[in-house]
């Protein structure tokens, strides 16, 4: 799936469950979904948040 097609389907949702549930529901989406793609994009190994985990080291 292309970058464009996957944005324009979050997009899609986004405002779907802006018309459904209000701003509240919305902004909590949005944040879920910025943290899923912090979590893939480290998966994928394009950015390192091991610098924000308390405990680890990357010696």
């Amino acid at each position: 799936m292309s970058p464009s097609l996957a944005g324009l389907f979050a997009g899609l949702l986004l405002a779907l469950v802006a018309a459904v549930g209000g701003l509240g529901w919305f902004l909590l989406a949005l944040l879920l979904g910025v943290v899923g793609y912090l979590v893939g994009a480290h998966l994928e190994g394009r950015i390192d948040l091991a610098g924000l985990l308390p405990g680890r080291s990357r010696g």
